[in-house]
């Protein structure tokens, strides 16, 4: 298995008998092994004993059987999600000592059940609650871009971004509170896709804030996560590789909030790509949306997420709060600032954004923007003495793909720029429920930037 080879070229060599899945297995959880790579870093634990369900598979083809669409396709999972008989920690210490999941979580339950093999649970910004991907208690692997400085890769899905783009997984499993499949998809040079929130289940899942958490893939390609995230709703993973021609797609461009202080790599890269969809045809419409620049006044006591965030925690921090990292801590406690009232304006102010959005979404596919704002810095450049450089490249790195949690949308973050080139993502967002419809026009931007990322 090569890094970032799509799931489907897998299940076709998998399928051919060219490849098995245990020889699939090997190589991921070689990778993971690697003292020279990102597995100690991107791993919390490995599922030694997956080598069982990776032998089941191919003996299950050897003797003639026809194997589920996932068959033997290692996944990584991350340490939000249950999985049974091992502790959810969500990337933190405070929880280490809790119980071991009696159950999957339903969404682990069901790639399993699509025959996908758990090579292991990735590391994550501690509760997910940051779009950088630091985590102060189990190290933070690096963006797969100039290793030698050291970069974030995003956060907070970071582990099971760089498993994906280091050929350690197939695909993986994380979650969307503001971003955090997308950010770390863009930072890793791979795709993510965060779906509309009450598609997936998400029990069994540690939350952060309930209105904004979503489950989703991330994968090497769109085709990649559209499969995935059908597992994840229900469905089978039989899903269409066609697209509608370019000539029928319209995009609304975002600029306003989501086109300020752009790091010039991305500025640069945005309007490559823009051109790339331009010359293959798809019609580009910039559109103001002049009310998103209301968001960070809506949100500046913390929004919906510190306020459902000290929900759950604050038993927790009473008792532990000075073992979690104090950068999270702080952020999480904010919350307790939020009273009733104003939780009710923040979602008072979130219906009104939904229903513009609607309006202006009107005769398009898809609203376009970068994904995030920056390319990754250097993991160096944070530090305890500073957090007032934490938080504005936190709120950097979130604020573009925060826009479509707060809109209750669909979103996905795909490769703008060849890899090895300062990673920047471009995003598409569509409207609630729209899934297969932003997935389809997925498909047209990702052929349409091969000019770019080739």
């Amino acid at each position: 298995m090569n890094p970032r080879t799509p799931i489907r070229a897998l299940a076709a060599e998998l399928a051919a008998g060219t490849l098995t899945a245990r020889a699939l297995l090997d190589a991921c959880v070689g990778r993971i092994d690697d003292p020279s790579g990102e597995g100690a870093r991107a791993f919390l634990t490995v599922d030694r004993a997956a080598t069982a369900a990776a032998d089941a598979i191919d003996a299950f083809r050897a003797a003639g059987g026809t194997p589920t669409p996932l068959a033997g396709l290692p996944i990584a999972v991350k340490d939000l999600f249950d999985v049974a008989g091992q502790t959810t920690t969500a990337g933190s210490v405070v929880l280490a000592d809790r119980p071991a999941a009696v159950r999957d979580a339903p969404v682990v339950a069901r790639v399993r059940a699509a025959g996908a093999v758990v090579v292991g649970r990735t590391n994550m910004t501690e509760f997910a609650y940051s779009g950088l991907g630091l985590n102060a208690h189990y190290d933070t692997p690096t963006s797969p871009w100039d290793r030698a400085t050291g970069r974030i890769p995003g956060g907070s899905s970071s582990g099971s971004a760089v498993a994906v783009a280091d050929g350690m997984a197939a695909v993986a499993l994380g979650t969307d509170t503001g971003g955090s499949c997308r950010i770390p998809a863009a930072f890793c040079g791979i795709t993510g896709y965060k779906p509309t929130a009450s598609r997936i289940p998400r029990q069994g899942v540690v939350p952060l804030a309930q209105s904004l958490d979503s489950v989703g893939p991330l994968g090497p390609t769109v085709d990649c996560c559209a499969i995935i995230d059908d597992i994840l709703a229900g469905g089978t993973g039989d899903v269409s590789q066609g697209a509608p021609p370019p000539d029928r797609l319209r995009l609304a461009v975002l600029g306003d909030l989501v086109t300020d202080d752009l790091d010039a790599e991305v500025a640069a890269a945005h309007e490559a790509a823009l051109s790339a969809l331009s010359a293959a045809g798809i019609e580009l419409v910039e559109v103001p949306f002049p009310e998103l620049l209301e968001l960070p006044t809506i949100n500046r006591a913390g929004g919906l997420a510190a306020a459902e965030a000290y929900a759950w925690h604050r038993s927790l921090l009473a008792d532990d709060g000075d073992r979690y990292d104090q950068r999270i801590r702080v952020r999480i406690a904010a919350g307790a600032e939020i009273g009733a009232a104003d939780y009710l304006d923040v979602l008072a102010a979130r219906d009104r954004l939904i229903a513009t959005a609607a309006d202006r979404l009107v005769g398009f596919d898809a609203f376009v923007l970068p994904s995030v704002a920056i390319v990754p810095p250097p993991i160096g450049a944070f530090s305890d003495d500073d957090p007032a450089h934490y938080s504005r490249l936190n709120l950097l790195a979130l604020r573009n793909t925060s826009v479509g949690n707060f809109l209750d949308t669909c979103a996905i973050s795909m490769p703008a720029t060849p890899e090895g080139a300062a990673p920047v993502g471009l995003m598409l967002m569509g409207r609630p429920n729209g899934d297969q419809e932003l997935l389809a026009a997925a498909r047209t931007v990702e052929a349409a930037l091969g000019a770019v990322t080739a």
